[in-house]
């Protein structure tokens, strides 16, 4: 008879002891996909900086400068809600649009492009004495090539031809889409009803690097069209930040000993916003209210490591120091590949007095001695060892794998204390499943793996219905899985990204991907 009973109470005594200590193992987690979306180049989430619209210009002279360089003058006039740019013989035309960023998104819109010539995004200063050009050329309403040119003076240093998928291109007429990235670009053009598409990129950092400072606080941005007998029809022109052609390395923000950064019912995530390939995505900011699927794009974070460039560093943690009253972090120094010869790739540490998750930021950042092909690193404090944390990927002969680091102090000192793991690992997370805390890892394997914290000992991972690949895709995504605090209706999420480059481009091409939200429920 008490055996029978202790058999009978024993699933009771357990559920009993789940509730008291609230401990869910995760592979106990069920994670049900709820939602997908790839958010390319969004019009909705643009963040302006300068806009030119032709219907709201009252004194041109004033608002949009016109600069006749070279010529005769065109003829410029507003009507029916565009500008107009008019030549009966040739002539070359700026007309100034904004001010400069090199990590910003460039725009106009062609409603008519007739004759002979050439249409430019001009990156220069008021007295010319360098320039940065971008420019599409055309024939009767037909692309014949793009090109990029960099100017000192009176001086071409190089024009170089980047053109491609030139022979897709029936006209002209659409939007055109300059994606700047510190040290290379994308120009697409978009016609209704479909993706844009790549018709020009190009690396230039060996001919100027438009990261210093010098340039965005003394470029500007003009409009530059060289016309040849025609005329040129523009409905509208602006500058700001874009969400890229996907978004990917997604780390939620945290508090100091991880956990989630909650603000106005919304989680606050890290993603890169994707241009090509590295070093040329930037960090970006977006918000999330767990209870939807509204991904927000807020932000955009470059990095000053006090040596008068800014950079564009990715795969970034960043958390609220509630002690120190400091947003800190940890990021990886992706961008040294722009100057391979000079920088080595390393973590940097990375800090800000000002809440760095609205607008364009800039936070001060400097190497701690951690150098090599190292990333995706999560920080957190360890409240009961009383030591500071660091989960990443190192390269390894073996191909990336976790190891776990330790130290007394925030932002030095780290000595590895476990790992390599014996799995590829991608998109390292340290997060709490009920009240302990667990090490989470994407794969090449078509899995997601967890480990024991701070040991790294493989455990059984969540259960995923629809995982954010297929056999054709790759899988080498980032499970950040957030616990969310009591009174949701689920208690977990985890948002992923999916690896599927975007179309037309040409190699090294890293521009995925699709955001993937999941609820998870505990079984």
């Amino acid at each position: 008879m008490i055996n029978r009973l202790k058999y009978f109470l024993l699933p009771f005594f357990c559920v009993m002891s789940l509730l008291v200590t609230g401990q869910v193992v995760p592979g106990n987690i069920h994670f049900t996909r709820q939602g997908v979306s790839r958010i390319v180049f969004s019009e909705k989430q643009f963040l302006p900086m300068s806009v030119l619209i032709p219907e709201n210009i009252i004194g041109m002279s004033s608002m949009h400068p016109v600069e006749y360089i070279k010529g005769n003058k065109s003829n410029i006039s507003v009507k029916k809600g565009t500008l107009i740019i008019k030549a009966e013989k040739e002539s070359k035309t700026a007309i100034w649009l904004g001010g400069f960023n090199p990590f910003a998104t460039y725009s106009f819109d062609l409603q008519e492009c007739m004759g002979h010539g050439e249409l430019s995004f001009e990156f220069t200063d008021v007295a010319r004495t360098e320039s940065f050009v971008i420019t599409v050329l055309f024939k009767n309403e037909l692309l014949s090539d793009v090109q990029f040119e960099v100017t000192k003076g009176l001086t071409e240093t190089v024009r170089k031809s980047v053109g491609i998928n030139l022979e897709k291109v029936q006209d002209l007429k659409g939007k055109f889409i300059l994606q700047m990235l510190g040290s290379g670009f994308v120009l697409y053009l978009k016609k209704d009803g479909s993706i844009p598409l790549p018709i020009g990129q190009g690396e230039f950092n060996k001919f100027i690097d438009l990261r210093a400072k010098k340039y965005i606080q003394n470029f500007h941005t003009n409009l530059l069209f060289l016309i040849k007998k025609g005329d040129v029809i523009v409905k509208k022109a602006r500058i700001g930040f874009s969400t890229g052609t996907g978004q990917s390395d997604i780390r939620a923000i945290t508090y100091e000993n991880g956990a989630p950064f909650l603000d106005k019912g919304r989680v606050w995530y890290t993603m890169t916003v994707r241009g090509r390939s590295l070093p040329e995505h930037t960090q970006g900011v977006f918000s999330l209210n767990p209870t939807l699927f509204d991904i927000k794009f807020e932000g955009i974070i470059v990095f000053d490591r006090n040596d008068g460039i800014l950079r564009n560093e990715v795969a970034s943690h960043i958390f609220y120091d509630r002690n120190d009253k400091i947003w800190k972090g940890i990021t990886t120094g992706f961008s040294a590949f722009a100057n391979p010869e000079k920088e080595k790739k390393q973590l940097l540490i990375i800090e800000s007095k000002k809440d760095p998750r609205f607008g364009f930021s800039v936070m001060k950042a400097r190497p701690f001695k951690m150098v090599g092909d190292i990333e995706d690193p999560h920080i957190i404090y360890d409240e009961k060892a009383k030591k500071w944390r660091i989960l990443t990927c190192e390269n390894t002969d073996n191909g990336y794998r976790a190891i776990m680091m330790e130290s007394d102090f925030w932002d030095k000192s780290y000595v590895k204390i476990a790992g390599p793991v014996n799995h590829n690992s991608t998109g390292t997370s340290i997060q709490k499943i009920g009240n302990k805390q667990y090490c989470f890892s994407g794969s090449s394997e078509r899995k997601i793996f967890v480990y024991s914290y701070p040991d790294l000992k493989e455990v059984k991972a969540p259960y995923i219905d629809i995982p954010p690949w297929d056999k054709t895709s790759g899988t080498r995504v980032w499970p950040d899985v957030i616990q969310l605090p009591e009174g949701y209706f689920c208690r977990y999420i985890a948002l992923m990204m999916d690896r599927y480059n975007y179309p037309g481009l040409k190699k090294p091409n890293w521009s995925y991907g699709a955001l993937y939200l999941y609820y998870g429920y505990d079984y």
